[in-house]
């Protein structure tokens, strides 16, 4: 069988670590608070391969995200962005360092943008600055550049307290923004952050209030009330490969120094002594193109991996839809393996959100 898809659909790019001046509670970077940056052969070396694809896929995404990129600078971001032809550059971001000078340069070089924000204010209290304080005003500051300048954005939020009663408030937030589409993350164990079990149930009823306040006003779109929806279309009028059965997107995770993570960027910069460090290789001495082609046999971790998918495949009813889970989520709460099958990472963001909106879906169909 073959796991991996030739070719990945966007390569992420680590400008730099720190997270400046953000020191948000859950975050699961193990090098936030050091300032290392991206040199710009790294970038060099990745455009080199990088600008091929694009020859043939116009839509190919070149995203900035971990720690902060905008704290590395216009200038070098600039320099790191330079190489690279006929790509689609995102950035994700905080939008507390977003003033109108930045916002001059993401239209000069047509960015898409990000925005990391769990919702109104009430539901910030984990993301702080590194003072201890509440970054919420802060990063509506940059939010209103943004939009005073026309600059569309998605948002990313991170859901620690998933209670169906903040569900609806939670989506208006979004709505109102006028985000063009919003991914909505439970807050997950994963590296520096260790979170508690929750109760599925309530899990559950928060994914199935959340579809029930798109549904009344559809205004923006859900990625994983979106990703529902688009499973149930294609199992039923058999159109496209579900999860279970598509090759997974090798999602190459690019970090400072130019070592290559494959599948989830979450293990980037992690040292385990059985596995080792998590990386493919280095694009400063291998081509990222040889790097994916000779995967499997320069990453050991990935067949212990495989085998913990094949487990999945044969235990799991919600496998068609999940397809796996993630590396990262089995590592962390399998306590350093990742032939386990499953984590609490499934069991908020993937059976309860499934068991959430299709719930929704059937009391709208019983109250017609």
């Amino acid at each position: 069988m073959t796991w991996l898809a030739a070719r990945p659909r966007s390569v992420i790019m680590q400008p730099g670590t720190r997270c400046l001046p953000l020191d948000c509670s859950y975050c699961y970077l193990p090098f936030r608070k050091v300032a290392h940056l991206m040199p710009v052969r790294v970038a060099e070396a990745v455009a080199t391969v990088v600008n091929r694809w694009a020859t043939s896929d116009p839509g190919f995404e070149v995203v900035w995200h971990g720690g902060e990129p905008l704290a590395v600078g216009r200038e070098h971001l600039a320099a790191l962005m330079a190489p690279f032809r006929g790509v689609k550059h995102t950035v994700q971001t905080n939008a507390v360092l977003i003033d109108d000078a930045w916002c001059k340069f993401l239209r000069e070089h047509d960015m898409a943008v990000g925005v990391s924000i769990d919702g109104p204010e009430h539901m910030n209290i984990h993301r702080v600055t590194s003072a201890g304080h509440s970054a919420f005003r802060v990063i509506m500051r940059g939010i209103d550049r943004l939009r005073h300048h026309g600059i569309p954005f998605s948002a990313i939020a991170v859901v620690s307290d998933p209670d169906p009663a903040l569900a609806e408030d939670f989506y208006g937030f979004f709505a109102e923004l006028g985000v063009t589409s919003v991914g909505v993350n439970i807050e997950e164990q994963e590296g520096e952050n260790v979170t508690l079990d929750r109760d599925a149930g309530q899990v559950t009823r928060f994914w199935e209030a959340l579809a029930s306040a798109w549904t009344a006003n559809p205004v923006t779109p859900v990625r994983e009330i979106s990703r529902v929806l688009d499973f149930a279309r294609s199992v039923l009028d058999d159109s496209g490969r579900v999860a279970a059965a598509a090759p997974w997107d090798p999602l190459p995770t690019v970090a400072y120094d130019g070592s290559v993570v494959l599948l989830s960027p979450e293990l980037a910069g992690y040292h385990d002594e059985r596995l080792g460090d998590f990386t493919t290789g280095n694009v400063l001495t291998a081509p990222l193109g040889v790097l994916l082609a000779e995967a499997e046999a320069r990453t050991p971790w990935l067949g212990e991996l495989w085998r913990g998918v094949e487990a999945c495949r044969a235990s799991c009813e919600y496998f068609a839809f999940c397809g796996g889970g993630h590396a990262a989520n089995r590592y962390f709460e399998h306590d350093g393996r990742l032939d386990g099958t499953r984590t609490r990472y499934c069991a908020s963001s993937k059976i309860a959100l499934f068991e959430g909106v299709t719930d929704h879906v059937r009391s709208r169909a019983l109250h017609r």
